[in-house]
Order: structure tokens, then C-alpha cells, then sequence
């Protein structure tokens, strides 16, 4: 029994013990769920593009995350607890709560600040390597 504790605390020590985050978000419903391993651990609404602007569809992997990020297109918007995926492209909160849920955005995917936050931490603690974010029509 000893030695299979040492084993998993040695897998957790190197990483390998790392959970798969699956962020799907879903266009036509304004929605994103979060998985990790398999099992929905959060559901929640989202503002992604609005008219004349696109949200990209597709497979991505975080590129990088930024804590207080501040747009550089957009009048120094702020974007807090982004997580980019495709080039300037990004999950992050918002202070425009009342608008999620229906699009709004200028092609990010915006999320209250406090869930966010949450999806910031549970990518940056398991890895970019090990969260894909799908974003489907």
C-alpha cells in the first residue's frame, strides 16, 4: 500500500497525474461548459460575436494566459483572466454582466469575472497542454 502511494504522489509531483479541461462553447446557445477528465464541472452563459463581427469556430489550445490584460484594439478594454486562443482572440471576463448570454462582443468569448477566474486557474494549475477549447456554431 505504501508503494502505491508513493507512486501517485510522485505521478502528481511530475505532472503526469494532469487532468483534461474541455471548454465547449456553443455559438447558437450562448453557452460554455467546462469538463475536466470527462464530467461537466461548470456550465455558464457567454457574449461572443456580435453582428458583423466573428467568433472563430473551430479546435484551439491556449496559447497564453494574462491576469490583467488590457486591449489593445479596443480603448484599453479590460480583459481580465484571459486566456488567448488564437491569435488576438480570447476567454476572459467582463464587466458588461447584463449582456451574456445573448452575443455582444467583438469575437472574444466573455464570461463573468468570476468564472473566469475559475476557468483561468483550473487552466493555468493543469496545464495549456492539457485544455482545448472547441467553439462550435
Amino acid at each position: 500500500m505504501r508503494i502505491l502511494a508513493v507512486m501517485i504522489a510522485m505521478a502528481l509531483a511530475s505532472g503526469l497525474a494532469r487532468a483534461d479541461v474541455v471548454v465547449r462553447i456553443d455559438l447558437s446557445e450562448q453557452q460554455m461548459s467546462v469538463a475536466v477528465n470527462g464530467w461537466v464541472r461548470h456550465r455558464w452563459p457567454v457574449s461572443t460575436a456580435r453582428r458583423g463581427k466573428i467568433t472563430p469556430v473551430g479546435d484551439y489550445k491556449p496559447q497564453f494566459l494574462s491576469r490583467y490584460h488590457k486591449s489593445s484594439l479596443y480603448n484599453n478594454a479590460p480583459m481580465p483572466y484571459s486566456i488567448f486562443f488564437h491569435g488576438n482572440y480570447a476567454i476572459h471576463g467582463t464587466d458588461q454582466i447584463s449582456r451574456l448570454g445573448r452575443p455582444a462582443s467583438a469575437g472574444c468569448v466573455r464570461l463573468h469575472p468570476d468564472n473566469a477566474a475559475i476557468l483561468f486557474d483550473l487552466a493555468r494549475a493543469e496545464g495549456l497542454d492539457k485544455t482545448t477549447i472547441l467553439i462550435r456554431e
